[in-house]
């Protein structure tokens, strides 16, 4: 009884690795690039007076008031820094056609500026991330920032969005 077993559950394995290699893959493009400047001064670098000694993000959508969003302090080739953003805000459907459907995040953006040695500014953004959905692909669309709408995907392209203050 063992051995039918055994025998079995060889076939069963050596079945499913014998399927085919094509098989539809979804592939997933979420990763976004924020920037944020002001007059050319880059306004995530610390050390520069005047721009933004803390930043931290709340999912407006969270099941709960206080749902953290991570975003992780970056530099580019250039040394600017960016924040990158992979994901953790929860996403709501906002419509669909057959199998293409479509998401929607929006993260508010807590940023902290020190004024002087004693007072701090506190700035709260929202960041509104739409998302397209296919069986071969599901990516960022657009990025709305306070409402604008500051990025529109390019297929093939990084997601990087440019805010000016």
């Amino acid at each position: 009884m063992k051995n039918i077993f055994f025998t079995l559950l060889m076939v069963f394995f050596a079945l499913i690795s014998c399927r085919n290699d094509e098989s539809d893959v979804q592939k997933i493009d979420q990763i976004i690039h924020l920037y944020i400047d002001s007059a050319g001064q880059d306004m995530l670098n610390s050390n520069i007076p005047g721009s933004y000694v803390s930043v931290q993000g709340n999912d407006e959508y969270g099941l709960v008031d206080s749902a953290p969003v991570n975003f992780s302090n970056k530099k580019d080739a250039d040394t600017v820094n960016y924040l990158e953003y992979v994901a953790g805000a929860r996403r709501i459907g906002i419509d669909s056609v057959g199998d293409n459907k479509n998401y929607e995040s929006k993260i508010a953006l807590i940023l902290t500026k020190k004024v002087n040695n004693t007072t701090n500014a506190v700035i709260k953004d929202i960041l509104t991330i739409q998302y397209s959905s296919t069986p071969t692909s599901f990516q960022v669309s657009k990025v709305y920032y306070n409402n604008i709408l500051k990025f529109t995907k390019v297929e093939g392209e990084p997601n990087i969005v440019k805010i000016t203050k």
